[in-house]
C-alpha cells in the first residue's frame, strides 16, 4: 500500500511537470516562427529597395532615340575598330569593297566599267566585265596635340584606279593602288576653326552632294560632263560662322591649291603652265547645313601661263588663260525623298575636269539633278540627269591646242538599290548622248549605254 501510493504520487508529479512545460514549449516554438518571419520580412524589404533603385536608375537614364526607318533597316553598327599609333593618337580604319558586273555597247572616255564617264566618239563594239577598282580604304587619325587649344588629326585614303599592273594578259586582274587624299588637320574646338594641309578635294567638287550610285563612285555620275572638281595639294581654312549656336550651321572655307594644266611641259614633274610662276588656284566656299538640307556657293580663280616654266614654249592662241568658275548646289531630304543638284558656269575649267576635260579659253555651263525615293527601309529608286555645254565656238578655236571637239553632253541614269546593314546591292542603267566635231565643220552624235549589277560592303 505505501509503495503503490508512492508510485501514484510520482505519476501525478510527472504529469504536472509535463503540463507546466507545455506552455513553455509552445512559447519557444512561437519565438522561432517570429524570428523566421522577421528574417523573411527583412529579405523582402532588401529586394524591394533593390527594385526601387533599379526603377529610379531607369528614370534617370537618357531616353533612347525613337526608331526610324533607317534604324530598322540597318543592323546595329559595331564599334569602330581603333588602334593607337602614338600616345594619345587613335587610328580608325574605314572603307568599302565594291564589285560591278557590267555590259556596255560603246567604249567610254577615261575607261570602261566603274571608270566610264561618256562615250568615245564613233566608238564601236560591245563589251562586258567585272570591275572592283572602286574598292577603297582610308585611315583617320585624331587626338594629336599641337599647341594651346589646337588638336591634330588627318587622313590617308586610297583606291585602285592607279592603272593596271602592266599590259599582259593578266594585268587587268591586278589594278594598281592610287593615292586619293593625304592631309593633316589642325582644329581649334573653341573657335570652330580647322586648317587642312595636304592633298584634298577642291571646292568645286560637290563632296557633300555627289550623286548616289554603286557603280560610279570614284568617277561619279555626271563627273566631267555636268560638274567638275579634282584633288590637289593645298592649304584650306574652314571657319564656323555661328559656332556654338543652334539651328542652321554656317561655314566659310578659303583655299589655295596647286596650279595645274595640260602642258606645256612635264605633267608629272611640276613643269606645266599651271605651275609656272607660282600661280595657285584660289577658291572660296560658303556652306550652310541644317537637319535635312544643305546648300553652298563656290568660286574658283586661277591664271595659267601657256608659255610654260621659263616662258620658252610657243604659246597656243594666246599667252595665258584665266580660269574662273561659279557653282551653286544643294541637297534636301523631305521624308522618304532625296533631292540633289547643282548648276555651274565658268571659263577655262579644264584643270578641274571641266568642259569634258578640254583645255583652253573655253566657256561652259552645266549641272545635274537627282531624285531618290525610299519605298521601304531597304528599297530605293534613283533617277539622274546631267548636262554639259561648252561654247562651240571656243571648242573649235582651241581644237588641237587642248580641245578635242566635244560640244555637248547629256547623261541619264536609273538605279534600283537594296540596302541591308553594311551591304548595298543595285541594278543601274546609264544612257549618254554626246555631240562632237572632228574638224569644226561636221557634227556627229554618239550614244552609249551601260547596265550593271553592283554590290558594296562597308567596313
Amino acid at each position: 500500500m505505501p509503495t503503490r501510493s508512492a508510485n501514484h504520487y510520482k505519476t501525478l508529479a510527472l504529469s504536472l511537470a509535463c503540463a507546466l512545460m507545455l506552455p513553455l514549449t509552445g512559447h519557444a516554438q512561437n519565438d522561432a516562427r517570429e524570428q523566421q518571419l522577421e528574417q523573411r520580412v527583412a529579405q523582402l524589404e532588401q529586394q524591394l529597395n533593390e527594385l526601387k533603385a533599379m526603377i529610379q536608375a531607369q528614370k534617370n537614364a537618357p531616353a533612347p532615340p525613337p526608331a526610324t526607318a533607317q534604324n530598322v533597316a540597318a543592323a546595329p553598327a559595331p564599334a569602330t575598330p581603333v588602334f593607337s599609333s602614338a600616345p594619345g593618337v587613335s587610328v580608325a580604319l574605314h572603307g568599302f569593297v565594291s564589285a560591278s558586273a557590267f555590259s556596255q555597247n560603246r567604249s567610254f572616255t577615261y575607261g570602261n566599267g566603274q571608270n566610264a564617264l561618256f562615250p568615245v566618239p564613233d566608238s564601236r563594239g560591245s563589251l562586258s566585265g567585272v570591275d572592283v577598282r572602286n574598292t577603297r580604304f582610308w585611315l583617320d587619325f585624331k587626338g594629336a596635340q599641337f599647341a594651346g587649344n589646337w588638336t591634330g588629326g588627318g587622313r590617308i585614303e586610297m583606291d585602285f584606279f592607279g592603272g593596271f599592273n602592266g599590259t599582259g594578259p593578266y594585268s587587268q586582274q591586278q589594278p594598281t593602288p592610287r593615292l586619293r587624299q593625304a592631309y593633316m588637320d589642325l582644329t581649334n574646338p573653341e573657335s570652330g576653326t580647322t586648317v587642312r594641309i595636304g592633298q584634298q578635294w577642291d571646292f568645286m567638287f560637290p563632296v557633300d552632294n555627289t550623286p548616289s550610285s554603286l557603280a560610279h563612285i570614284a568617277f561619279p555620275l555626271g563627273f566631267g560632263a555636268g560638274y567638275g572638281g579634282w584633288r590637289f595639294p593645298g592649304v584650306v581654312v574652314m571657319q564656323d560662322l555661328n559656332h556654338g549656336s543652334t539651328g542652321a550651321q554656317w561655314r566659310l572655307d578659303l583655299g589655295a591649291f596647286e596650279g595645274t594644266w595640260s602642258g606645256p611641259g612635264n605633267n608629272v614633274n611640276y613643269l606645266t603652265a599651271g605651275s609656272a610662276g607660282f600661280r595657285p588656284q584660289i577658291e572660296a566656299r560658303l556652306h550652310v547645313q541644317d537637319k535635312n538640307w544643305l546648300a553652298y556657293f563656290a568660286a574658283h580663280y586661277s591664271r595659267v601661263d601657256l608659255r610654260g616654266v621659263g616662258g620658252t614654249a610657243p604659246a597656243p592662241i594666246r599667252a595665258s588663260v584665266k580660269s574662273t568658275g561659279y557653282e551653286v548646289g544643294g541637297q534636301w531630304k523631305p521624308g522618304p525623298w532625296t533631292f540633289k543638284g547643282l548648276v555651274y558656269t565658268g571659263n577655262g575649267l579644264g584643270e578641274i575636269f571641266g568642259a569634258m576635260s578640254q583645255f583652253g579659253d573655253i566657256k561652259e555651263t552645266g549641272g545635274f539633278v537627282q531624285a531618290g525615293y525610299s519605298f521601304t527601309p531597304n528599297w530605293s529608286l534613283y533617277a539622274f540627269y546631267a548636262y554639259s555645254k561648252p561654247n562651240a565656238s571656243d571648242v573649235i578655236t582651241w581644237m588641237g591646242n587642248g580641245s578635242t571637239g566635244l560640244l555637248r553632253n547629256r547623261q541619264a541614269a536609273l538605279s534600283l538599290q537594296y540596302t541591308a546593314g553594311a551591304y548595298d546591292l543595285s541594278a543601274e542603267w546609264i544612257h549618254d548622248k554626246l555631240d562632237s566635231t572632228s574638224n569644226g565643220v561636221d557634227r556627229r552624235t554618239t550614244t552609249g549605254n551601260q547596265v550593271s549589277l553592283n554590290a558594296l560592303y562597308h567596313f
